[in-house]
């Protein structure tokens, strides 16, 4: 059994307890009532606070925040606990909080579970295994996120909704309904182009010719009845002495996702 190595700038609460090969990085705190489970590794600034019970090879990213008090106004320091599994990573600033009383009093993540920075875990929520967390992904208070979901960037999921096994919610998809198994969830995308970006042009020293010249292209490209193809061989035979506009039919005819309309 290895001994848990903990640097000398790391806070260790006498009541938390290490298991073998524990790694504590400076700054990182360990409250009272942790247990953190063989493997686990704390980087630089990582915070986890109890009660909570860690499982093993768990690893925080720095300024991570686990097992903090639930954000709910109910919370008057009641007995309540954090439970996770095993090879967990918690991304920067990832903060997962603990149960509350009315919610049974527990939170609960599964294991091999990925959050990348900022996702958050609410109060009595329960996770499952294998899961993605993008980027600022939320759950709000007592949320079911079953197995092997993916919650894209900064999707929020309403409190006391469902998330069914393999689900996969696309970036920026507000969830306020159970998610069934299997399904694929995005919002209505409705992103178009207005045109050229004339503020940010002129501060950047764009004459009112170059913008006029982007200007007509950009009329080609949106407000006429030309497809894209037709659109790029008119602006290529009446502006093509536009370096501008040769940069935006070059752009265009490169582009492998298509682009903006």
């Amino acid at each position: 059994m290895s001994v848990a190595h903990i640097h000398v700038q790391a806070s260790v609460a006498p009541t938390a307890k290490l298991g073998s090969g524990v790694q504590i990085g400076p700054y990182a705190v360990v409250g009272d009532d942790v247990e953190l489970g063989d493997g686990c590794v704390l980087h630089s600034h990582a915070v986890v606070t109890g009660p909570s019970k860690i499982g093993r090879n768990n690893v925080f990213h720095p300024f991570s925040a686990i097992g903090g008090d639930p954000q709910d106004l109910g919370f008057h320091g009641e007995h309540v606990e954090l439970v996770v599994g095993d090879g967990n990573t918690f991304r920067e600033q990832v903060t997962v909080n603990r149960g509350t009383v009315k919610g049974g009093g527990k939170t609960v993540v599964g294991s091999n579970n990925l959050f990348l920075a900022s996702s958050h875990v609410g109060h009595d929520s329960v996770v499952g295994d294998g899961n993605l967390f993008v980027n600022s992904a939320t759950l709000a208070g007592h949320v079911i996120v079953e197995d092997f979901t993916t919650i894209g960037f900064a999707s929020p999921v309403h409190q006391f909704c469902r998330v069914g096994r393999y689900a996969y919610i696309g970036a920026c998809t507000v969830i306020t309904q159970d998610v069934p198994p299997f399904s694929l969830v995005v919002t209505e995308r409705e992103t178009v182009c207005f045109g050229i970006n004339k503020i940010g042009l002129q501060r950047k020293g764009f004459s009112d010719e170059r913008q006029r010249a982007l200007q007509r292209a950009y009329k080609l490209l949106l407000r006429s009845k030309l497809n894209t193809n037709q659109a790029l061989s008119e602006m290529r035979a009446t502006l093509g002495d536009s370096p501008d506009v040769t940069e935006l039919i070059k752009f265009i005819e490169t582009s492998e996702r298509g682009i903006v309309k």
